[in-house]
């Protein structure tokens, strides 16, 4: 018997079980969240100030909450991160996960309370372990170890004894010990800011060791395996690390990235796997190889609420539980947690493929849309778009970004995609084409805007240079770890900045 079969036997069978109540029981479980989240936080400033102890149901909760963004909580995080207690949630809070979900240069300190550790964030790397065993029965994946892909941002002292950094920093510094046994690169590696530097130390540490899994943001591992690749001298990944079988990816979407892991990991028997974690949480995993949807993580202290993307900005939207959830709809994501975050907008939207189990995609951000001309252009509809042009054309493509431009000098509007592409497809007008014809044919919206060009011209497609993108990043200070490329915008800020830079 395998070291990973004991394991698995162990300490990740038991768990599967109490996940099976997913299936049938999604809705008792998440009242149960709910009534927890109120009872240990109801003597917390916070609870207090909003009733807590009245709060009997969830019409109660939605009466005496309200829903929040990060600028409604930032004075009592503020507080908490001077030391204060007792504010948000019991006790003090001493991590603070710096958002980096974005290029913008304003950051967020997300709270990182010890229970959201340990139940939220911890609870969720071991159930994508309990979920990948249960499909791979087979696998020797603790045989060897795991190369994790940190962030950029150390944790360092802030304020008053409170600590700051990616939440992956944060993971790696409360981590087991016995963790470290599994895991590569070294600590002192894995937390270093300049990513230049990680990104060749980590290949050099790591080539000679028997890796089995990997984890990381698919647009920044890649980087690392292409340059673990150039020291060994090999075409494929499977020559240096011959027992690879496992990729954990999550962060940004895996769809434009697909092709070019195919083309350096040939191995049959590689498996991928989605994770939605973010430094609010982690909420979803990807439990059946052949569904591309997650199932929404329903009892590890986050409670859920649903904001139907057709009515965000209204004034009273109808906001909802997981009873309340259809599929096929577009939902900005709310979330109360224990580390603090009271009907917090996360600023992610999802849609959900099934009920009971509960499973969905994430479609965007909400801040991340294109919708200059009543189009409702979302980053789902952007990924399939690109995908059928790539499939079409060859391509692949390494990073892009899109916006619309209002009105040229003839008083033409059209969108405007800047794509750098790994392997330019033997026709642009051909690419740009394919993806036109696949954003109308999912779109209605976007397809009414087209109809005989009279609202929207047909797409226009700017190659950009190579490192463009990762250059633009590093004039903001945001090269690697968990940095993301605005990939839709209304605003033309972020391409007019680039375009500026693609000489």
């Amino acid at each position: 018997m395998s070291l990973t079969s004991i394991v698995n036997k162990l300490y990740f069978q038991p768990r599967r079980k109490e996940l099976e109540r997913y299936t049938t029981e999604g809705e008792t479980i998440q009242r149960e969240v709910m009534e927890y989240l109120i009872e240990r936080a109801k003597d917390t400033e916070y609870g207090r100030k909003h009733l807590f102890s009245t709060i009997k149901s969830y019409d109660d909760f939605i009466q005496n909450v309200p829903v929040n963004t990060y600028e409604e909580l930032k004075g009592d995080i503020d507080r908490m991160r001077h030391g204060e207690r007792d504010v948000l949630w019991p006790g003090q809070v001493r991590w603070y996960a710096k958002s980096s979900g974005t290029t913008n240069d304003k950051s967020k300190f997300i709270p990182v309370s010890h229970e959201g550790l340990q139940n939220i964030h911890y609870q969720g790397g071991k159930d994508v372990l309990a979920y990948y065993l249960s499909n791979h029965p087979e696998s020797r994946i603790f045989n060897g170890k795991s190369l994790i892909l940190g962030g950029s941002h150390s944790p360092n002292y802030n304020l008053s004894n409170s600590l700051v950094g990616d939440l992956s920093a944060i993971l790696i510094e409360n981590i087991n010990p016995l963790a470290n046994f599994v895991r590569v690169p070294k600590k002192e590696t894995a937390l270093l800011s300049d990513f230049e530097v990680k990104r060749d130390r980590i290949a050099h540490e790591t080539l000679k060791q028997n890796v089995t899994n990997i984890s990381g943001v698919p647009s920044w591992m890649l980087s690392v395996l292409v340059r673990v690749m150039e020291l060994s001298g090999k075409q494929h990944l499977e020559e240096v690390w011959p027992n690879l079988e496992a990729f954990f990816h999550g962060g940004i979407a895996f769809t434009p990235y697909r092709e070019q892991y195919k083309q350096i990991i040939t191995k049959s028997d590689m498996h991928y796997m989605e994770t939605y974690n973010a430094s609010e949480g982690f909420f979803g995993i990807q439990d059946d190889p052949s569904d591309s949807s997650m199932s929404l993580m329903l009892d590890y202290g986050i409670f859920y609420e649903f904001l139907p993307m057709d009515e965000f900005g209204n004034d009273h939207p109808n906001i909802v539980p997981l009873s309340g959830v259809e599929t096929g709809r577009n939902y900005a994501m709310l979330i109360s947690s224990s580390c603090g975050l009271w009907r917090y907008e996360i600023g992610d939207t999802i849609q959900f493929t099934s009920t009971n189990p509960y499973k969905f995609i994430i479609t965007g951000r909400t801040k991340y849309f294109i919708n200059a001309f009543g189009e409702e252009l979302i980053m789902d509809n952007a990924e399939k778009g690109l995908e059928a042009a790539c499939k079409a054309t060859g391509a692949q493509i390494s990073d892009y970004t899109a916006a619309p431009i209002y009105m040229d000098a003839n008083a033409k509007c059209r969108h405007q995609w800047l794509i750098e592409f790994a392997k330019e497809p033997d026709s642009i007008t051909q690419f740009a084409a394919v993806l036109d014809a696949k954003l109308q044919e999912i779109n209605s919206d976007y397809e009414a805007k087209r109809f005989h060009n009279v609202t929207l011209q047909p797409v226009e497609i700017v190659v950009a240079r190579k490192e463009l993108f990762n250059d633009w990043l590093k004039t903001k200070g945001k090269l690697g770890g968990q940095h993301k490329i605005p990939r839709l915008s209304n605003s033309r800020t972020n391409i007019e900045e680039l375009l500026s830079m693609n000489q």
